[in-house]
């Protein structure tokens, strides 16, 4: 049996402090010793204030990185940011500012260790220290993702996987949704946190996980020493079938699905939470799927008044299906794997997804 602790809260300090060391007392108290290496890992997609709902809000993590030293423990926050530099994005969260004065080690993941994670993956390279520290505590951001629905705790944890490697795997797994699917749970398996963590006091829906997706308040936080379960149960708390979200299918095909979930406080239902359309990659007969993958399925698109040109779409793009041409981006739909980094990393929020007009009818005249 797995319980999730879901609680009301905010961010006022003397509110949210309480909280968390609520759930940090249920799950991992007994395991932090003195002197352990604990690493805290956030959500630093990107740099972005507290506001936009893009990165786990700061006096979260400094409730966290409180309870570790009180423990007599060494706090390690780290992360593989997507775009921009770790520093930077410290700073422009608020995480520096809210950490002063506290003896807390901030350290990008650089070095990875080769984990063999099994079929069909085999070894994998993932941060030396998510491994090697003595407990993981995940942080993840309740967030909406164009690609795999909704951004949680076991999605938090790709985070893990360093630098230039994270679009690598995207390519690897191509269109299949599934496949990166099992990669995120499989790479979930290796870190093993001793809890996570969910920021959903402000979630994030609509376009997410970056600049495209809108900040909800939904005021809520929770936390399980059961991954997988805490990722559960805020399907539930958003009204979803728990399997729509794919991390979770998988996980019961592994045997990681908790046969029982004990919620300790209070399961909100949260109404009319605007989740991105995810629509087939390929659909119809498949001699014409070449075409329709051009021309009528769900693709990335930028609004060329909002681009600033600045290259952090291209570069990131792991199919390398952009490119700038005339003052404008383009995007070459034969290579592109839709997995939508490009929409995930853009810093000024140009870049959306959405399904052509045409592909709507003719997935509908198919019945897919």
């Amino acid at each position: 049996m797995s319980t999730v602790i879901i609680k009301k809260a905010s961010y006022d300090y003397n509110v949210l402090r309480p909280v968390v060391l609520e759930i940090l007392n249920s799950t991992c108290g007994d395991i932090i010793h003195k002197k352990s290496r604990v690493i805290i890992k956030p959500n630093l997609l990107a740099p972005a204030p507290p506001e936009q709902a893009i990165v786990t809000h700061p006096l979260i993590i400094k409730a966290v990185a409180e309870y570790v030293l009180d423990k007599g423990a060494v706090p390690q926050i780290s992360d593989s940011p997507a775009v921009g530099s770790f520093q930077k994005i410290l700073k422009e969260s608020g995480i520096t500012e809210a950490l002063a004065g506290l003896n807390v080690v901030y350290k990008e993941f650089r070095e990875s260790a080769v984990i063999d994670i099994g079929e069909p993956f085999k070894k994998i390279e993932i941060a030396e220290d998510a491994v090697s520290g003595d407990i993981l505590i995940n942080l993840a951001k309740l967030k909406t993702h164009t690609q795999m629905l909704l951004t949680l705790g076991v999605k938090n944890l790709f985070g893990c996987i360093v630098g230039m490697k994270k679009p690598e795997w995207h390519f690897r797994a191509g269109v299949d949704r599934e496949k990166f699917a099992a990669l995120l749970v499989k790479n979930f398996q290796a870190v093993r946190p001793a809890v996570t963590i969910i920021d959903g006091i402000l979630a994030m829906e609509g376009q997410g996980p970056g600049r495209s997706g809108t900040p909800r308040e939904l005021g809520v936080i929770l936390g399980s020493s059961d991954t997988v379960a805490g990722d559960i149960v805020v399907c539930r708390m958003l009204g979803l079938e728990p399997h729509s979200l794919l991390t979770n299918k998988i996980a019961q095909e592994v045997n990681l699905y908790p046969e029982k979930i004990t919620i300790d406080g209070e399961l909100p239902e949260i109404k009319n939470f605007k989740l991105p359309e995810i629509t087939p990659l390929v659909f119809g007969p498949q001699r014409f799927h070449g075409y329709f993958r051009r021309h009528l399925v769900q693709r990335p698109e930028c609004d060329d008044s909002v681009c600033k040109l600045c290259g952090e779409c291209w570069k990131y793009c792991p199919a390398k299906a952009i490119s700038p041409v005339k003052k404008k981006i383009r995007f070459d739909y034969d290579k592109c794997i839709r997995c939508y980094c490009c929409a995930e990393v853009c810093p000024h929020g140009a870049l959306s997804v959405r399904e052509t007009l045409t592909g709507k009818v003719a997935r509908k005249f198919l019945k897919m």
